[in-house]
Order: C-alpha cells, then structure tokens, then sequence
C-alpha cells in the first residue's frame, strides 16, 4: 500500500463512506422493523419479544469474537433496538419525576431515549398511570443494594391491577454538584432520603457540621442547587446533564457497587425468555407453620426462591401480605406446578408477572 492510500484523507474518506453504509443499513432496518409491527398488530401480537431480543444479543456477541469492545455492541444494538421497536409502536413510559431521577435514567436504560418519558409526582401515580392504561409501561425502584427494599412500590402492588414485565438493575452513582462545581460553596446538601442515606458516611467526613435538606427526588434538588450558589445536590449523571450544574465531587457513595433495581409494569406479562423470574403476592392461612408450608412447597419441586418480603395489609391488623420472587416463569411446568399448590394453600394469590431476569438483559449495557 503506498503512502497516497495510507494517508488520514484516504483513511477518513473510508471511515465516511462506511458511515453512510452504517446508516442505509440502520434506515433498511427499520423498514424491516415497520413491517413486522404490521404484521403483529393483524395478529395482536406485542411488539416486545425480550426471547427475540436475548437472542440478537447473544448471536452478535459471537460473531464479534471481541474484536469491538462487546459492552459498546450491547450498547450500541441496544439503542437501535429500541429505536425500532418504538417505530413499531411508540412507548409511553411513566416514571417517578421530575426528570434526571435515577427512575427516569433507569427508562432512559432500558426503553432508549426515543421514547415519550411522563414524569409522575409518585411511585403510586405510577402505578395509576399503568393501570388506567394511560401509558404503556412504568417504571419504579424496588430495591436497592445497601437501603432495602422500596415499600411504596411494594404497597403500590397491593392497591393497583398492573403486571410486571420487565426488571433492571442500575448501578447507583452519586454525584455532589452545585452551580459553581467548588465544594467550598455548599453550605446545604440537598436530595432524596435514599440518596442522602447512601451519602452518608462520605457527608460526616468530608462535609461535616452541613445541614441536609430532604427533598421529593434528586432531580427537585438539583434544580434547587441550580438556582442557589450555597446549596450542593446528589444527583445522577442524567440530572447533570439536564440542569445547570456541574460535579463538585463525583461518585460519593459511601458503597461501591450499590444497585437500585427497577421493575418494569405494564397491563401485560411477557412469554418466556428462557432466563426470568416470577413474583408472586400471597396471603397465608392464620395458622402456625403456613409460612413454612408454602416454602416446604417451593423446595420439594426445586423451585429457587430469589426474594421473599412481607408488608402489613392496610386496614387489618398483624395481617400480612408475601412478595415472592421465583427463578422461571410461569410457562415452566414446574413454575405451574407449585404455583397451583400454593393456590391451595393460601388465602389469597396474585400472579404478579413473569419477566426476563435483569441480569441478563443489562450486562454491559
């Protein structure tokens, strides 16, 4: 190869007309995309097929070899997924507002950015919204890695008819701002209860004797440090971005790794992916032992129990309500099998949803 061809002109001549091919490729493809949402809606099929989309995945984690870095490959087919399964059907996603909360980023994630976002005042108006089939999906936090579990989501469930169809765990990053981005400048830290929790150890060392203002989310408390020189927020890295801002300090939370994890809800559950979840809301007969006879159940037919949270039924006393999370779906047949026997024993059942497993579907994303 001479000199002529190897030269940045040459090579960036290249690099463009790989682009434009990249892009009739991307506009090729979203025909193809329209054409199965036509095909589906004749049939009143879902447009959301998460077995279709472990498999794209998996099949191009492959033929990469590891050449492009696999995360940007997640990352990057994930966005056009997303963006054409949206031409297909435009979702509406309700979320716990204002935007810039770790909610609205945890939908950014998983329904892409082309969606129509509707921020709620509350995790329960999240639920409503889902439920009266004003949006097609919600997304609310369950539980976090170091704080527990969310019980108004957990609350909501027992309220609202709505299904889960979908889970993603966020890793939490925890940035200090305020408008000038010097830390000197605060003399107020201002955020969530969940975020300023997670904080906590890392605001006793480095900002000791500064007050804490709790506010409705993270994002209403970047908009206060926007407009205040002497007040520092905690916020996410979308909140960031939306307001006028800038990073103090990055990532002070006192755990690495802590993870929020989200639930998707919709008026529908999902087929099986072949790697999901069940959750389960049970009430349990008023008899000593029928919390061990339930279990004894799961465990006889080897069904692997993930997660198991009680929550006290509102209007009755010292009565309570089981959340449980099963490894398969409801498909499995021996999903049915143990769900059909704890029919049996329990005073109420509720199927909350099959779902994909988070782990899965998130990594590297």
């Amino acid at each position: 190869m001479n000199e002529q061809k190897t030269s940045i002109p040459h090579v960036r001549q290249r690099i463009d007309e790989i682009d434009s091919s990249i892009l009739r490729l991307l506009q090729e493809r979203l025909s193809c995309a329209k054409e199965i949402g036509r095909l589906k809606a004749q049939s009143n099929l879902l447009t959301w097929d998460p077995q279709r989309e472990r498999a794209i995945y998996a099949r191009l984690l492959e033929e990469n070899s590891g050449i492009f870095p696999d995360g940007a490959v997640r990352g990057i087919f994930h966005e056009i997924i997303t963006a054409c399964r949206l031409a297909q059907k435009q979702d509406e996603v309700a979320f716990l507002g204002p935007e810039g909360t770790f909610t609205h980023l945890a939908g950014v994630r998983h329904f892409g950015a082309s969606a129509l976002y509707r921020p709620a005042e509350s995790i329960e108006d999240v639920f409503n919204e889902v439920e009266k089939g004003r949006v097609q999906h919600g997304v609310v936090p369950v539980e976090n890695s170091t704080e527990g579990s969310v019980f108004w989501t957990l609350d909501s469930f027992m309220k609202y008819k709505v299904k889960i169809c979908g889970e993603l765990q966020l890793p939490i990053r925890h940035n200090l701002v305020c408008s000038s981005g010097r830390i000197e400048d605060i003399q107020a830290v201002a955020s969530h209860a969940q975020p300023l929790a997670q904080c906590r150890e890392w605001l006793r060392k480095h900002l000791p004797g500064v007050s804490t203002l709790t506010m409705s989310s993270t994002a209403a408390a970047a908009q206060m440090a926007a407009e205040n020189p002497n007040i520092g927020a905690i916020v996410s890295d979308l909140a960031v971005k939306l307001y006028a801002v800038q990073i103090a300090v990055p990532g002070i939370e006192d755990y690495q790794g802590n993870t929020t994890r989200f639930l998707i809800i919709s008026n529908h559950s999902h087929s099986r992916s072949g790697s999901d979840k069940t959750s389960l809301l049970l009430g349990l007969a008023d008899k000593p032992g029928a919390l061990k006879e339930a279990l004894t159940i799961l465990s006889d037919k080897g069904i692997n129990l993930a997660k198991i949270e009680s929550r006290p039924m509102k209007g009755k006393h010292w009565q309570y309500l089981f959340f449980m999370d099963l490894i398969g779906h409801i498909e499995d047949a021996v999903i049915q099998d143990g769900c059909e026997a704890l029919k049996q024993i329990c005073s109420y059942y509720e199927w909350l949803g099959s779902y994909p497993k988070a782990a899965d579907l998130e990594a590297g994303i």
